[in-house]
């Protein structure tokens, strides 16, 4: 006689409840990689666009929405750190999102004009997915009600502002993205203040804005190599390529060897002191190592903006448009390092004068005038590689405790 309990025990493992899983042992899954490639496309669509736009208005639409759409790589992600039991259900909404977010990719190029209706239809879907995935949540995890209620709130008050644009047209439809941005900007600090007593996982979290963080690193290097490519390999072209290519190598250097390793120690342990105390609460250091990677990943992509340009023209006029987009793009990076190393250490010496005082180097490095784009690429490269030289060699100061 065939026994039962072997379909019952599969079924259970197909449809598992979310728990709270921040005890455990936790890495990126196949499918948060594979989510992740759908976001790294609409950046790369931006950025073209952006690319093809180089003005004060192109790049206020290229930045609100990159930030759009990074808020909802990071409410996804914050879900996944928390709840994710990786089933049949949870797969199934994943991939949905995924789904939405390619077809945003698909009209990131209009997203304001000619394709603004199929993009708000496709960011909405997502939106739909995420408070889908809430409520399950609420449902299953009663411990977590209280956090889960606020982002419960905010992705439901977010979805309904981005349906509601799909009914109105001009400024009104920007205002009501806006006002729905602002809403998920504020979710993760409003559960903070309230005593979220729902901790994330210290070694899924980093884990997952390095992945990201790599992947837009791509962008930096594409910007090299597609301008390399325009250029038809002229010599002077393949000279700023380089340069810009040891630029975002120097990109990740900073970033892995330094930000991220420094602020994922302290994450850890602050979470094992935290741990002595049952119950404590979070702080605001999750936060400002969640925002400070918002800065810096709009950073990169900037500058690899900046990198295509500079390399399609070695030899035009400076400074020029992608002279500024290239160094504002470094300058938000390091504004981002520094907010990830001075808030995970609950002390701003942890960011001085590393990195922040290279930003008016950084700045300065654009202002003379000139025909050498491999002089202004090759300058930035520089002190970007210095800054990983001297944050490498420099000691972590003392945690605050």
């Amino acid at each position: 006689m065939v026994s039962l309990a072997g379909p019952k025990e599969r079924a259970r493992r197909l449809v598992r409840p979310p728990t709270l899983r921040t005890g455990e042992d936790a890495t990126a899954s196949r499918l948060e990689l594979f989510f992740d490639l759908a976001y790294v496309l609409v950046a790369i669509e931006l950025a073209d666009t952006f690319y093809g736009d180089l003005t004060w208005r192109g790049a206020a639409t290229f930045a609100a929405l990159f930030v759009a759409l990074w808020l909802s790589w990071v409410g996804f992600t914050l879900y996944a750190n928390r709840f994710d039991t990786d089933d049949v259900v949870l797969r199934l909404a994943k991939l949905t999102a995924t789904l939405g977010v390619a077809g945003c990719a698909a009209a990131a190029s209009g997203a304001t004009t000619s394709f603004s209706t199929p993009f708000v239809v496709c960011f909405l879907l997502t939106r739909l997915v995420l408070l889908a995935l809430h409520v399950r949540a609420w449902r299953h995890v009663e411990q977590a009600r209280p956090t889960v209620a606020v982002y419960l709130g905010a992705t439901a008050v977010s979805a309904t502002l981005w349906a509601v644009s799909l009914a109105v047209g001009g400024s009104a439809r920007w205002v009501l993205w806006a006002v729905a941005v602002a809403v998920d900007v504020a979710a993760p600090v409003v559960a903070t203040w309230r005593g979220d007593r729902t901790p994330l996982h210290v070694e899924h979290l980093p884990e997952r804005f390095g992945l990201f963080v790599i992947l837009v690193l791509g962008e930096a290097v594409g910007g090299a190599a597609t301008g390399v490519h325009d250029a038809g390999w002229a010599g002077p072209s393949v000279a700023v390529g380089v340069a810009g290519f040891v630029l975002a190598a120097a990109l990740w250097w900073n970033y892995f060897d330094i930000t991220a390793w420094h602020s994922e120690t302290e994450l850890k342990e602050h979470d094992e002191r935290d741990s002595e105390t049952e119950g404590a609460a979070a702080d605001e250091r999750h936060d400002l190592f969640v925002y400070g990677h918002l800065p810096l990943t709009l950073g990169v992509v900037m500058a690899g903006v900046g990198i295509e340009e500079l390399v399609l023209h070695p030899g035009g006029l400076l400074p020029s448009a992608g002279a500024w987009v290239l160094v504002g793009g470094i300058a938000l990076y390091v504004v981002g390092s520094a907010l990830v190393l001075g808030g995970t250490r609950r002390t701003w010496r942890a960011a001085w004068p590393w990195p922040t005082a290279t930003l008016p180097v950084v700045v300065l490095a654009a202002l003379p005038t000139h025909r050498s784009a491999l002089l202004l690429v090759g300058a930035l490269a520089a002190v970007c590689v210095v800054l990983a030289v001297v944050g490498t060699l420099r000691p972590a100061p003392p945690a605050a405790r």
